[in-house]
């Protein structure tokens, strides 16, 4: 009988996701991992290496998802606009990817895949930058902070939906309300960048 290799694989990865978004790096342990994948430990160890490599695997992978369904094709204002609302829409879809991230940042570590993901944000810096010499946006604003701000926007209604809903009065999972904050994060976005 042959191995599906790359089906434990998966089944170990989407197991590790899950138990990480979780839990956190700290709070998972490989035996979780193995148990929910229903697969030997060791089967776990041999196709990951340990628990750190997991995780950079796990986080590095979850990335590289926002980033092919997130593209900037341009630095207009509809362009920008359109990046934080398909962000808004790629963190509702995969709210793990958030508490993935903040467990990156409780966890004051290095962060994974710095060195390509530092690569990938500063093209979009450097795109905003752009934009600002040729006057289509606002070049009174620091681009990376522009950058930042942007995703943050988008993105932090999932990460404390608590707190949305109680400042909104309503619960972030209702068709309308979900409505409501995309074209908030959209027209928030494309009036915080437009030039002055």
């Amino acid at each position: 009988m042959a191995w599906d290799t790359e089906g434990t694989r998966r089944r170990l990865k989407e197991a590790a996701t899950a138990e990480f978004a979780e839990r956190g790096l700290d709070g998972t342990t490989m035996t979780r991992i193995a148990g929910r994948a229903g697969i030997n430990k060791e089967r776990l160890y041999s196709y990951y290496g340990d628990k750190n490599a997991l995780w950079e695997v796990v986080l590095t992978d979850e990335l590289d998802r926002l980033a092919t369904a997130v593209g900037l094709t341009g630095a207009g204002l509809g362009d920008i606009g359109d990046f934080a609302g398909a962000t808004y829409d790629y963190h509702a879809a995969h709210p793990e990817l958030g508490r993935l991230l903040q467990w990156e940042g409780l966890s004051r570590g290095p962060a994974a895949d710095v060195v390509r993901r530092s690569a990938h944000y500063r093209e979009k810096v450097e795109r905003f930058e752009k934009a600002q010499r040729e006057c289509v946006l606002d070049a009174g604003l620091d681009p990376a902070h522009l950058v930042f701000a942007l995703i943050a926007l988008a993105a932090w209604w999932q990460a404390v939906p608590q707190l949305a809903e109680m400042i909104t009065g309503v619960a972030g999972d209702e068709p309308v309300e979900r409505d409501r904050r995309r074209a908030f994060v959209v027209e928030a976005a494309r009036r915080l960048a437009a030039a002055r």
